[in-house]
């Protein structure tokens, strides 16, 4: 068994993947590390890794920066800045009343958490009642609370070596990026979409995005939005760009505006972009699409008005927000950073006052044969603009001739 080489370092903690079998959690750990190592490096930022049984030890510096980045991987359960030490209970002892002394944090009271893997002569209560006194020989003026204490010590002893922290940062779970494939999702200014992404992401796909625009009809901050949150969302995957296709669905729309009775316009409109999505979806060989509807939310979510709007769909239409309500959404776009408080000019004219809540797909069917919507389809992607969104970087992608 490998001693970690002591010193300062960042480890991360991963949740899910611990659950995989043992092949599956090689590769997943594999996928994870590559992740963290393109993130750290999009930063100007290097680092070894030491692997060990549910923890990945960063050797970079500065730790506080290293751990700052390796906290918004997906499959990252949480990271700390630690001091490894021999595996030794005196030199953890030592490192201990050290991080204590030198921390801002220590109050009044305080609490030592000890772990122990392995036989060091003591038990893990041992282990934390050694390391609490020598803190409070060195930091007269203390107590020690157990149950609500102003700041808490972390050690670990095991026969790899002694670890001491005494702060972690949540990160987000879920799984690595890029260990499930690519989604394709329908991006907007709005609040929702953002967030499915984003989950999707989470459960580790990777995202070709799509937003489909109402052309010169559509609010003036709508385009600006949409690049926003994409911008965002590659703020989760330093390193690994994010593309977004903008398609001008404006014909469309004016066929749309000519109907005489409306109220079928958002239940159109959805199954337009999906069948839009379906075929940027084959021609990139993705599986899925993603969308950012939540059940009852408006007219066209409701359950027959989505079950008509995704049987225009060519591939599987994933919906992670299916269940939750509004506020739930709002709270996680906050997290995510995607939610803004003045989003500008973000109005569609084609909302008709009276929405439709149920359809019949013959129905619409009929409306879409109509407005000769299949004409409209074949070259749709020709003249799409291209974006492309990496570490909080927007840049359009100029098509190279031939």
């Amino acid at each position: 068994m490998t001693v970690l080489p002591p010193g300062p370092a960042v480890m991360l903690r991963y949740g899910e993947v611990f659950l995989k079998s043992d092949p599956v959690r090689r590769e997943f750990i594999k996928t994870l590390v590559r992740n963290c190592r393109e993130a750290l490096r999009s930063e100007g930022l290097f680092s070894t890794e030491r692997i060990t049984r549910g923890r990945i030890f960063f050797y970079g510096e500065p730790t506080g920066k290293v751990a700052e980045v390796l906290s918004r991987i997906f499959g990252v359960a949480d990271v700390a800045e630690c001091t490894l030490t021999p595996p030794d209970p005196d030199a953890v002892t030592e490192a201990a009343v050290a991080r204590a002394r030198a921390s801002a944090r220590l109050r009044t009271t305080f609490a030592v958490r000890a772990r122990r893997e392995g036989d060091f002569g003591m038990t893990s209560q041992e282990l934390a009642a050694r390391v609490g006194s020598a803190v409070l020989a060195a930091c007269p003026g203390i107590t020690v609370d157990l149950d609500n204490p102003d700041y808490e010590l972390h050690v670990e002893l095991r026969h790899t070596g002694g670890v001491v922290y005494d702060r972690r940062i949540p990160a987000p779970g879920g799984l690595p990026l890029g260990t499930q494939g690519s989604v394709l999702a329908l991006l907007s200014p709005g609040i929702d979409s953002p967030v499915a992404a984003w989950l999707m992401m989470k459960r580790g796909c990777g995202i070709l995005s799509l937003h489909v625009s109402h052309g010169k009809e559509e609010g003036s901050s709508t385009v600006a939005g949409t690049l926003r949150n994409l911008s965002i969302l590659s703020e989760w995957c330093r390193g690994f760009p994010i593309r977004l296709f903008v398609v001008d669905a404006g014909p469309f729309y004016e066929r749309v505006a000519g109907l005489r009775n409306p109220r079928f316009a958002c239940v159109l409109c959805k199954r337009f972009m999906l069948r839009v999505g379906s075929l940027l979806a084959r021609r990139e060989g993705i599986a899925a699409l993603c969308t950012g509807d939540s059940l009852g939310q408006v007219a066209s979510q409701t359950l027959v008005n989505m079950v008509v709007i995704s049987n225009a769909a060519e591939v599987p239409v994933f919906r992670p927000l299916i269940a939750f309500d509004k506020q739930e959404i709002v709270t996680l776009a906050r997290e995510i950073g995607t939610f803004d408080e003045r989003p500008g000019d973000l109005s569609c004219p084609f909302v008709p006052k009276v929405p439709a809540t149920t359809s019949r797909e013959e129905e619409i069917r009929t409306l879409e044969a109509m407005l000769e919507i299949d004409a409209l389809l074949p070259g749709i992607l020709d003249n799409a603009h291209e974006y492309v969104a990496c570490n909080g970087e927007v840049t359009r992608r100029v098509p190279q001739p031939g």
